[in-house]
């Protein structure tokens, strides 16, 4: 079931499982004449150069078939960037304005990516053939929650998207882990997510928990200029509950701006959103105590972490503005039923 109309604003706090960052994929098109599939998963909304030429003609900031002069229609199809539960798609036509798809429907798959064959997959509807508007980004709500690995992106007949986004839930495929596996719980990858923050000025906050290195001072989170007292924060619930072993702070990129120091604190309350965060006075504990930073540096923290126990959420605090490019918190990733039985043991030790 899937509704048109729905503002991209409901779908706040989702990922874009579609993003090349994440490791989303184009696989295959049935045509793409005048513009890359690839382009579909890139960041923005695509721009439009006046005067810009191919030998196939106009250069366009998207996916582009030619026109279809025999029955049928076109399609491209897309390996998201980790398995994940879609609550809406945008498919975005920007600057495609005489040359837009009139209709689109999406269909998708859960399938292992060693085993995928678009022409056996179990395609299952998720967006009905449905009205897409030119120059516009085209938002429907989706409401399968069943988890899916692959999208089929159809237009009718032909034409042009500028970008193509997949909202929604990070599902990790934990039962690939060995139970004592060290992972970046922090890592977007992982399905963790970044709740709340002091600041986002110059980049969001999402930036921090990224997968890969930073590319450049944007690709991090930066806060503006602190002018009176205090000083930011940002808060990452983990991907899942764990033990954390590591802790990385990399301020790359970041030189006159980065934070002087920098501390983490973090606390266990499994599946709490933001709204539970604020509703509740929060447990936080220190896990890292307030220490220097570096410019355009990546610092590594083991021997300094306190043994807090088991952790669903971490609140880095930075002293008193700046930008830091990533946030790592390495640990064992624990299995939720256990947790509580543990937490009170840690309380009864301590």
């Amino acid at each position: 079931m899937s509704g048109a109309g729905t503002d991209a604003a409901a779908f706040t706090g989702l990922t874009n499982l579609a993003a090349e960052r994440l490791g989303a994929k184009a696989l295959s098109a049935s045509d793409e004449f005048f513009a890359e599939k690839e382009n579909l998963l890139k960041p923005g909304r695509g721009i439009f150069i006046p005067d810009k030429y191919t030998e196939n003609g106009k250069w366009m900031d998207g996916w582009e078939s030619r026109r279809k002069r025999v029955p049928g229609h076109d399609w491209c199809v897309i390996r998201l960037g980790t398995p994940g539960i879609i609550h809406g798609v945008d498919i975005d036509t920007n600057h495609f304005l005489g040359n837009h798809p009139p209709y689109a429907s999406i269909e998708a798959c859960d399938t292992p990516p060693e085993t995928f064959d678009p022409a056996t997959a179990q395609w299952v509807e998720l967006l009905p053939k449905s009205a897409l508007k030119a120059g516009s980004q085209n938002i429907f709500a989706v409401g399968d929650r069943r988890q899916w690995t692959h999208v089929r992106l159809n237009i009718y007949p032909d034409g042009g998207v500028a970008r193509f986004r997949v909202y929604g839930e990070v599902k990790p495929d934990w039962a690939s882990l060995k139970p004592d596996a060290v992972i970046d719980l922090a890592c977007l990858t992982s399905g963790s997510k970044a709740l709340a923050c002091s600041d986002m000025f110059f980049s969001p906050m999402e930036n921090l928990i990224l997968p890969g290195p930073s590319t450049h001072m944007g690709d991090g989170w930066e806060t503006r200029r602190k002018r009176g007292p205090g000083n930011d924060w940002i808060i990452v619930q983990l991907g899942a509950p764990g033990m954390l072993k590591q802790v990385e702070v990399d301020t790359s990129h970041f030189k006159g701006n980065y934070p002087d120091r920098c501390s983490l604190d973090a606390c266990y309350l499994p599946g709490a959103d933001i709204n539970t965060l604020n509703a509740h006075e929060i447990p936080w504990r220190n896990l890292l105590p307030e220490s220097k930073l570096q410019m355009d540096h990546r610092h590594f923290f083991e021997k300094e972490l306190s043994d807090v126990g088991p952790v669903s959420h971490v609140r880095l605090n930075i002293y008193p503005d700046g930008g830091v490019a990533r946030l790592r918190c390495f640990g064992v990733r624990i299995d939720p039923s256990s947790t509580l039985s543990m937490e009170r043991s840690h309380d009864h030790a301590g």
